[in-house]
Order: structure tokens, then C-alpha cells, then sequence
């Protein structure tokens, strides 16, 4: 007996977009009518959630490349990371205050990505089928290692060094006088004069579909092709002519600036700079925001990122204040791990699938 042509469209649509994300999506939407329920302000929390996305999308897109490339999930995105933060704490250094601190820290992190990135990449080349799990150990040696940089680098800015020593960064300092808010307030959108809590960082999100233009018009060019082709199917690539490790390496200094680049969008919405071991709490919600969206081990797109970064922090958003309200515990980090975590377990269980 044949299926309905509706039934056989519900199913195929159910399998793209994939029972996580469905499950994920009806829970936010829940949240969302559940706020007002609640007592708290619908506007502010839309506000919160889109502030949140302009802050993330950036280190979710630093994904991509090298899902394209064959390379995986980029568990070593604290390298990117910490590229931003030398070029970050740098300019601040070097005495570059406002829009121009900003402009600079991505001048100067961007040598210190593409040096990284090439040995990141280097090392991926010589543990093929591996990279996911040497990417992780990765990222936990370099915050180790600059956990002691931080304090021997000899900076002396006295707004970002120990204030009683004066040697050594502070774990955490504020960007008020540099770059904070240096994009979320670019033509900013603020309806608060006509009663409504809403305000749209314009210029964070214009500064990401910038970026996000770039990379899709990048993976749409010759080399662009030869990474997606390396990252399907290596062997026909090699046979092609195509220099596979040269391909994979690009993809990871890619990842890896775009990482870099993403921390200082997050900083300057944020307002704050965090070091130490602060670089290894990036990873994990990048890499399940771009799984939430539909990406797979070997699949990403850009719909994928901007899909998941609003699903993953829009939950992360909305929890707190809406399930707080409604069991009077607080629960958000519980939910927010399971998620994190089991986003990563999904896809790993399911290398071949992704979003077309």
C-alpha cells in the first residue's frame, strides 16, 4: 500500500531537518510563550537572545572551514581564541583606544592566527582520522600554556596588568575605554523611546553577514571547491591534482582567524576581556551550535550556523528566567550541558548525515 505524496514529503522533511533540532526548536518556542506567562518581558528577552547571537556567530562560523575541508569539528578553536586575545590585549597595549583598538586587534591577531592555524593545521595532516580528539588536547595545552604566558609577557598598560604587582594580565578587565559595544552600537536600533524593550545590535550582525558573505563566496571559488572536494572524498581529490594537506591546512588557518576574529566580536559585546582559562569555555557551544543547526562531522553551511547559534542561544537566553520561574530552581547550566553535550554525541553517531 503506498504512502500519501504528504506523508512521504512529512517524513523527508522530518529526517532533513532531524528530530534534535525539531525537539530543540519546539522547546524554545515553548520558552518564548511561556515568558510572558511568567511574568517576564517578552521584548527584552527577543532583545537578549539576538544580542547573545551577534556576540557567538562569529566563532560558530570559525567551524565551518574545516568541517569543509574533511577536518572535522574544530575542538581546537581556543588556538583562534587565543590569536584574538594577543592581538585584543596587544592593541589595548600599544595604546589604540575606541574603533581604532578594535581595527588593530584584528591587524595584530591576525599573524599570530595564521601562525597558529599553520601548525594546527601541520598537526591534523599527520594524524588523519584522528582530529577531532588530538583538536580537543589541543585546545587544553595551549590555554595551559597561556595560562603562564599571561603572567610572563611583560605588559604595562595599567588598565589590563595586576594592580598590585603590576605584573601579569588580570583575569578579567574591562574594554569601556577601547572597543566595548564598538560594533553593538553601530546604527544601532533602539525602540525603548516608543515603549518597547527592543534593541537590535545592527552593526554586530552586519559585521557577521559580512564575514558569512565572505566565507560562502570563498567556499564558491576554485580553492573553496577543492576543499569541499578534499573534505568529500580526499582520493579522487589527490587524483585530481589537488594538494590535500595544503587544502587542509588553509581550512584550519581559516578556522582558526575566523576564531580569532569571533572572540573580539564576543568581547566587544560583552564588555569584558577573560583569560586564563577562559578560552576553553568557547569550545564547546560553538561546536554544538553548528551541529544544532543541521551541520554534521563532514557537512556545514551557513544556514547551519545561523540556525543553530539562535537555537543554542536562545535556550541559554531564555532558560534561566523562564524555567526559573516555573519550578523556582534554577536550571539553565543542567540544560545547557545536556545540550552542548548531547548535540556533540548525536553527531558523532552519525558521520554521513547532514544538512544538504
Amino acid at each position: 500500500m503506498h504512502q500519501p505524496a504528504s506523508a512521504i514529503g512529512l517524513q523527508y522533511w522530518l529526517k532533513k531537518m532531524g528530530y534534535p533540532r525539531l525537539i530543540i526548536a519546539g522547546f524554545l518556542l515553548f520558552l518564548f510563550i511561556m515568558a510572558p506567562i511568567t511574568g517576564s518581558d517578552l521584548s527584552t528577552q527577543i532583545t537578549n537572545v539576538i544580542n547573545r547571537f551577534s556576540w557567538n556567530a562569529v566563532l560558530v562560523l570559525a567551524m565551518v572551514p574545516m568541517i569543509h575541508s574533511g577536518c572535522g569539528l574544530n575542538f581546537g578553536v581556543p588556538l583562534g581564541v587565543l590569536a584574538g586575545l594577543l592581538g585584543g590585549t596587544l592593541a589595548i597595549e600599544m595604546g589604540f583606544t575606541g574603533p581604532m583598538s578594535f581595527l588593530m586587534a584584528i591587524v595584530v591577531s591576525t599573524p599570530f592566527a595564521i601562525l597558529f592555524g599553520g601548525g594546527y593545521g601541520a598537526l591534523l595532516n599527520r594524524i588523519k582520522g584522528g582530529e577531532m580528539m588530538v583538536a580537543t588536547y589541543v585546545g587544553f595545552s595551549s590555554v595551559s600554556f597561556m595560562c603562564i604566558m599571561w603572567l610572563l609577557i611583560p605588559y604595562k598598560n595599567p588598565s589590563i596588568v595586576m594592580a598590585y604587582t603590576g605584573v601579569g594580565l588580570r583575569n578579567m578587565f574591562a574594554l569601556d575605554s577601547f572597543y566595548a559595544g564598538v560594533l553593538s552600537k553601530f546604527l544601532e536600533i533602539d525602540l525603548n523611546p516608543i515603549g518597547i524593550n527592543l534593541v537590535i545590535p545592527t552593526g554586530s550582525i552586519l559585521f557577521f553577514a559580512l564575514l558569512a558573505l565572505g566565507v560562502w563566496a570563498f567556499l564558491h571559488t576554485k580553492t573553496g571547491t577543492a576543499m569541499t572536494a578534499v573534505g568529500s572524498n580526499p582520493t579522487f581529490a589527490r587524483a585530481s591534482g589537488i594538494n590535500v594537506d595544503r587544502i587542509r591546512i588553509l581550512s584550519v588557518v581559516l578556522s582558526t582567524w575566523l576564531g580569532a576574529v569571533g572572540v573580539l566580536v564576543y568581547q566587544q559585546g560583552f564588555g569584558f576581556v577573560q583569560l586564563y582559562t577562559a578560552p576553553q569555555n568557547m569550545t564547546m557551544p560553538a561546536v554544538a551550535a553548528v551541529l544544532i543547526g543541521g551541520a554534521s562531522v563532514n557537512k556545514a553551511s551557513i544556514s547551519n550556523v545561523i540556525i543553530g547559534t539562535l537555537l543554542f542561544q536562545g535556550l541559554v537566553t531564555m532558560t534561566p528566567t523562564v524555567i526559573t520561574a516555573l519550578i523556582h530552581t534554577d536550571v539553565s547550566e543542567v540544560i545547557r550541558i545536556i545540550v552542548s553535550n548531547g548535540m556533540v554525541i548525536y553527531a558523532l553517531t552519525r558521520k554521513t548525515e547532514g544538512a544538504k
